[in-house]
């Protein structure tokens, strides 16, 4: 059986902390943008890091598994 737990969790975290799709940190006009599917550098790095942040907390810490027969 293969593990697909973190497969998932990584697919659905990168396209839900795509900068400019549910929002963005910093935004171009402001601090936090909501959907302005737009992005620049400062809010790639910010999104990258948010993101390794939460695939280590998902992966060491809560131990999410998904076994598919």
């Amino acid at each position: 059986m293969l593990d697909w737990g973190p497969v998932f969790v990584a697919v659905v975290m990168f396209i839900l902390l795509t900068p400019g799709l549910l929002f963005q940190v910093p935004g171009r006009k402001g601090y936090v943008e909501f959907g302005n599917f737009q992005t620049n550098g400062p809010s790639i790095f910010i999104h990258t890091l948010l993101y390794f942040a939460l695939v280590c907390v998902f992966f060491i810490a809560v131990k999410v598994h998904l076994y598919i027969v």
